[in-house]
């Protein structure tokens, strides 16, 4: 397994980088948002070098040590005043996306409590492989081939699309209120786009999610 094990109580948590923003994708799109990404995930190292032999060879996101902005090393209790500082907004809206990498190696109900208690809405974005603690409030499941999902319900299921051997079919029967496909970034995107299009249109149940934060150029 890549990326550092689970915290035990008292642990400190791994982070690359907080920072405040609007959500960009699926359900929650346009929702302004403190983002905490954790370093660290099961499915790749995040290096180049290991991509090729990695389970999950697409991903577009640097969770590579804690060099980001306000990265490094805390406790809850530091973590959550951390993402507390990040936010402008009013005292009823606050949401913070925990997201990686893969969030779940580090999430537990002592940083949950911590964010609660300072009135955040608390969403993750994990590729579902490992089970979640009680008491998130969004769970955004993102599957990848080749894997088994220990979370098979919650708000949202986004699957990057196209994936070979992760046909959208396969994941209907699944307890999700909102399924989303997204078209894979890189060479093909916009053949991707199309064929993503193509799918909604003839399976409305699954509704298109575009990667909006790259279109206006924002994080």
């Amino acid at each position: 397994m890549n990326g550092p094990p689970p915290p035990a109580a008292g642990s400190r948590y791994a982070v690359k980088e907080i920072f405040l923003t609007l959500q960009g994708e699926g359900a929650q799109a346009g929702h302004a948002a403190v983002f905490c990404r954790f370093a660290g995930c099961n499915l790749w190292s995040g290096l180049e070098r290991d991509r090729a032999t990695a389970t999950c060879r697409f991903c577009d996101t640097d969770f590579v040590g804690l060099d980001g902005t306000a990265g490094g090393r805390y406790d809850a209790e530091s973590l959550a005043r951390a993402i507390e500082r990040e936010w402008r907004g009013g005292a009823d809206d606050r949401l913070v996306v925990l997201t990686g990498g893969e969030p779940l190696l580090q999430v537990d109900p002592a940083l949950i409590e911590a964010l609660h208690a300072r009135g955040f809405r608390i969403a993750i974005e994990t590729n579902g492989t490992l089970p979640a603690p009680p008491g998130i409030d969004w769970i955004c499941v993102s599957p990848k081939a080749g894997t088994t999902l220990a979370i098979q319900s919650g708000d949202e299921l986004k699957l990057v699309y196209p994936q070979e051997d992760a046909p959208p079919s396969m994941f209907e029967a699944l307890g999700f209120r909102d399924f989303r496909l997204q078209p894979m970034s890189g060479p093909d995107l916009q053949q991707n786009i199309q064929a993503a299009i193509a799918y909604c249109l003839a399976h409305p149940r699954w509704r298109l999610s575009v990667q909006t934060h790259k279109v206006v150029g924002i994080r």
